[in-house]
């Protein structure tokens, strides 16, 4: 059957319904809009941009619109309520509409979805690890949407986990990894790796930015030299990170460099050895993804939905509990083991290749290509 023929009267037309524009998700985008056309793909903004996050993006490619912004932030959360969602909907009248996540606004698009008999897929970054804390209500939601749900799309193979705690069939989960510009970074063309360990992040405190200072202290201990620790982003927790770095100047040289747009990302990941990700609470982190395709090693613990998915224990780096000593260890052998260091960051610069714009594009592809059938119906 032709996919863009359905009922040899009419093309399929695609929504997306998400949060706001982010840098691993555009390309996809215009991929979305190469396969489907521009007049049958379109993607709803609930926002320009949400308070922690400062990218500078070129919105080029495919067909987007903002809704007006409504957004309350709850225990850091930000909780989107644009109520003018269904009128766009309506005016573009998808057969499919993608959801991103569980915000009034998303519900609503379900709303819309089950009233105009149209098509709906639920699409998560989330894990079992990164939902464990959910009240009742949360998951009744879920509950009650999955139910309503045709076909279902998961970041991860944590993700999966997390629809088969719902009961979803597998045959009906489709993957479509969050994934970083690989083709941008140039390890082996980058000259010599100048620093020992890299952090980057929100410094906010899931992820741990002090627990990558004394990661660094710990290793300039064991190793008996000063170390150098490059770390990357803003956020709450910098002024206090700073401080604290200035009282182990003799242990470790840290370079804050704040946050940095996207372009100039390459250049500073492959500056460094080992890349050092100890976040408490992460559905996935596309710095794991930049770390590896910059030749890096990578120490991840388990809480990121990336550990156990791109980043293999003794594969292309550890996965580790955050236990300080362990840390310090794995990190000081990798800096001292240069064979080692070298065949792992080359494992996972391998690895990497397979999260891609192409890939994650082909499983949004594939799981409207599984309703076909419904559609056909309706």
């Amino acid at each position: 059957m032709n996919e863009n023929n359905l009922g040899l009267n009419k093309s399929l037309r695609l929504a997306i319904v998400t949060n706001m524009p982010a840098p691993y998700r555009i390309p996809i985008f215009q991929q979305l809009t190469q396969h489907y056309g521009n007049e049958n793909f379109k993607v709803f903004f609930c926002t320009v941009k949400e308070g922690n996050r400062d990218w500078v993006l070129d919105l080029k490619g495919f067909d987007y619109e903002y809704l007006k912004n409504k957004t309350l932030t709850w225990k850091k959360r930000f909780i989107h309520f644009n109520f003018d969602v269904f009128s766009p909907l309506r005016k573009f009248n998808p057969d499919v509409i993608i959801t991103t996540g569980f915000n009034p606004t998303f519900i609503f698009a379900f709303g819309y979805a089950m009233f105009y008999k149209k098509i709906h897929i639920p699409m998560t970054d989330g894990t079992l690890e990164s939902e464990k804390t959910l009240g009742v209500i949360h998951r009744i939601v879920r509950r009650v949407i999955y139910a309503h749900s045709n076909a279902f799309i998961g970041a991860s193979l944590g993700s999966f986990c997390l629809y088969d705690s719902y009961g979803i069939n597998r045959a009906s989960v489709f993957i479509s990894h969050l994934c970083a510009n690989n083709s941008e970074f140039h390890p082996l063309d980058s000259g010599k790796q100048t620093f020992d360990l890299m952090f980057s992040g929100r410094f906010s405190p899931e992820k741990n930015p002090l627990f990558a200072i004394e990661v660094a202290v710990g290793v300039a201990k064991l190793l008996k030299r000063k170390v150098s620790l490059i770390m990357l982003g803003a956020g709450p927790l910098l002024e206090e990170a700073k401080l604290y770095a200035t009282t182990k100047e003799d242990f470790v040289e840290v370079i804050f460099l704040g946050f940095l747009q996207q372009d100039v990302l390459p250049q500073v990941y492959c500056s460094a050895k080992v890349f050092l990700f100890p976040s408490s609470w992460d559905p996935w982190g596309v710095v794991a993804n930049e770390a590896c395709a910059a030749g890096q090693a990578v120490l991840i613990s388990p809480h990121a939905g990336a550990a156990n998915d791109l980043i293999i224990h003794g594969e292309n780096g550890y996965v580790l509990d955050l236990n300080l000593a362990s840390w310090v260890a794995h990190a000081s052998e990798l800096l001292s083991n240069e064979e080692l260091r070298f065949q792992l960051a080359m494992n996972g610069l391998s690895k990497v290749q397979a999260y891609n714009y192409e890939s994650a594009a082909n499983g949004i592809i594939d799981a409207v290509s599984s309703v076909y059938p419904l559609l056909e119906q309706s």
